[in-house]
């Protein structure tokens, strides 16, 4: 039993915000070329498995199935560099996910690549993505929500 608060019910219009920009996130990684929500959704479980967030990793893996994304790239997305399964614009994003989560600077060499093979809109929209994530790891870490109650939401 969780013995945490339901952050949801003590900050409801800050909380509204994450899920409006959810909500702004998957309408772009519908419409966008490349990043689509199938990469989107890599990128939140790559976010979630350097963050060590269960709840994040449950969610999303469940949501990865349901966008039919293959065992093998799931289970492989903790090796990506080592693992075939993975397009180049993936490795890329997943480079920039790793990148960002772990709060290194980014140098004009990897930025200049990031904005050539996403475009300008796609790096802004994947750089508020991975922030998004993050942003949910740590919530969710603090407030421990149960695994799967999302599926009651």
């Amino acid at each position: 039993m969780n013995n945490r608060l339901n952050y949801y019910q003590q900050a409801p219009e800050a909380i509204n915000l994450l899920i409006e920009q959810e909500n702004y996130l998957n309408q772009q990684c519908s419409a966008h070329e490349v990043l689509t929500l199938n990469l989107l959704e890599l990128v939140k479980l790559r976010v979630s498995q350097i963050n060590q967030c269960a709840f994040c990793l449950d969610m999303h893996h469940d949501k990865a199935n349901e966008l039919g994304e293959s065992p093998e790239r799931l289970y492989g997305l903790n090796a990506w560099r080592d693992m075939p399964f993975y397009s180049t614009q993936e490795q890329l994003a997943l480079e920039w996910t790793e990148h960002l989560t772990k709060g290194n600077s980014v140098d004009d060499d990897f930025y200049t690549r990031a904005v050539a093979g996403f475009g300008e809109q796609g790096i802004v929209i994947l750089t508020i993505a991975v922030n998004a994530i993050n942003s949910w790891n740590r919530i969710c870490k603090v407030f421990k929500p149960e695994l799967g109650s999302y599926k009651a939401i």
